[in-house]
């Protein structure tokens, strides 16, 4: 199917600005700590009637990944002496650039080659209740561990402070994280729980291991980005510009921006002070949340747009 936006009616658009910009500020926000953005959209999409029929919300999906670009722009603003180091590495002018380059790829490939292969498998098995809610429920309890054993020692007792910083890393501590970055295309995850969690795995500072997830995420979002719009865009059925329409898709990412530059540099700081436990404490609160809005039938949590009946009438 060949795009063109010229074929758009902005009118004739579900979605309007004003539901962009509420999508565009749950990604941001939630992008790059470590929550799940899948379940806060969910939730959001639901709460806004943006999850039925069928074609809407097969666009909202889509757009829900595209505005993944906002943080990518956010992350490049952020981190632009560390990403003008890697292009200057690459040309051969500054080695630590370099090596912190390769490191970025090395831990990039793994979800590269199994993001194509697995994301017709993913929507079709992983994307329901039961394993959106268990991925919530169990990454909450795996960053409290995280927390307790490596994280926390540290922060009570000064004298524990140990840990790497960026340009310390080989390219086996990059493959371990890129390794863990897989296990978050099971949706509920968290690409950024795994990531910062594999960085203080490999022996990481928390702040160091919060940088080299966002710096992993301008290769990893923008891959899922360009997939996801090829995808949506060639497939059947209407696209998202011509479902959502252009405007509503600019504010969304502009919005998306600006929120996730708000959540990075509060995260950095965040980890430094408290940790892991809270978000572990959030992501359980949030399982419970999204699970009793499943239940009644408030939400759908599948790839297609039957939502599932209230408790009341569900079959025993």
């Amino acid at each position: 199917m060949l795009l063109n936006l010229a074929s758009v009616d902005p009118a004739a658009s579900f979605v309007t600005p004003l539901d962009a910009a509420v999508l565009g500020l749950v990604e941001g926000i939630t992008e790059y700590l470590p929550i799940s953005s899948t379940g806060h959209l969910i939730i959001a999409s639901a709460l806004m009637g943006l999850d039925s029929p069928q074609e809407q919300k097969a666009a909202v999906d889509a757009f829900n990944i595209v505005i993944q670009g906002g943080a990518i722009l956010a992350v490049l603003g952020l981190f632009r002496q560390r990403v003008l180091q890697m292009i200057l590495g690459v040309l051969g002018r500054d080695r630590a650039g370099l090596k912190l380059a390769i490191n970025i790829i090395v831990a990039f490939l793994p979800a590269a080659v199994l993001g194509v292969l697995l994301d017709d498998w993913i929507d079709a098995h992983l994307f329901y209740a039961g394993p959106v809610l268990g991925a919530l429920l169990l990454g909450g309890v795996f960053m409290i561990g995280i927390d307790r054993w490596k994280i926390r020692p540290q922060r009570e007792n000064s004298e524990l402070v140990t840990g790497r910083d960026i340009a310390e890393m080989t390219w086996i501590d990059a493959l371990v994280i890129g390794l863990l970055q897989c296990v978050a295309m099971w949706p509920g995850t968290s690409r950024s729980m795994m990531t910062i969690s594999g960085g203080v795995l490999v022996g990481l500072k928390p702040r160091q291991a919060a940088e080299f997830s966002f710096l992993l995420g301008l290769p990893t979002l923008g891959g899922a980005c360009v997939y996801k719009l090829a995808k949506d865009v060639t497939g059947d059925g209407p696209h998202m510009f011509e479902v959502i329409g252009p405007l509503p898709m600019i504010v969304g990412i502009v919005v998306a921006t600006l929120s996730a530059a708000v959540a990075v540099k509060l995260l950095v700081g965040f980890l430094t002070r408290h940790g892991l436990t809270v978000f572990g404490i959030y992501r359980i609160l949030l399982c419970a949340v999204l699970g009793a809005l499943w239940w009644t039938g408030a939400v759908n949590i599948s790839p297609d747009a039957t939502p599932r009946p209230p408790a009341a009438e569900a079959q025993p």
